[in-house]
């Protein structure tokens, strides 16, 4: 069986949390777009560049509201986050070319949920994506700031 490591995730994991409120309605109801890595805002869900991503160009796509569980999305929440997953897909199809992609939602912490704010992952990933730095070094390299990601990503979604 093969391992997948993400050390520098670890950063996240263990570093201090922001008690008085969740990051995704947050910065969802801040009007600094750029500065918060929200790449587009639909009608009542929005894509934000994970900060701590798997790999370049790793979105995340959320409602607005503050739901836990899929079970309590509206009919247009669900139905909109699954077309801005198609645009993260698209605009990551056009402009990074990746071999697949991993996608879903970790329902509740010990699924893996860091946040307990309902959101969908949309990772890019391409063959031989996992190389020796993480392993050897506890470094992960992605080759772009993460600005710049969001900005070329946003040139690509319609």
């Amino acid at each position: 069986m093969k391992q997948i490591w993400a050390p520098w995730r670890i950063e996240y994991i263990l570093g201090k949390k922001d008690e008085k409120g969740c990051f995704l309605c947050d910065k969802s109801k801040e009007k600094n777009d750029e500065k918060n890595f929200i790449l587009c805002r639909g009608k009542t869900c929005f894509i934000i560049a994970n900060t701590f991503p798997y790999n370049g160009g790793h979105m995340m796509v959320s409602p607005y509201r503050h739901v836990t569980d899929v079970t309590d999305l509206s009919k247009e929440e669900r139905a909109e986050m699954m077309d801005l997953t198609i645009k993260c897909v698209e605009a990551l199809k056009s402009w990074a070319k990746p071999h697949g992609f991993n996608i879903g939602i970790n329902l509740g912490r010990s699924a893996g949920a860091g946040e307990t704010h309902i959101h969908q992952h949309v990772v890019p990933r391409w063959d031989g994506d996992t190389n020796f730095m993480p392993i050897l070094a506890d470094v992960k390299v992605l080759p772009e700031h993460l600005a710049a990601i969001c900005k070329a990503i946003k040139k690509h979604i319609k």
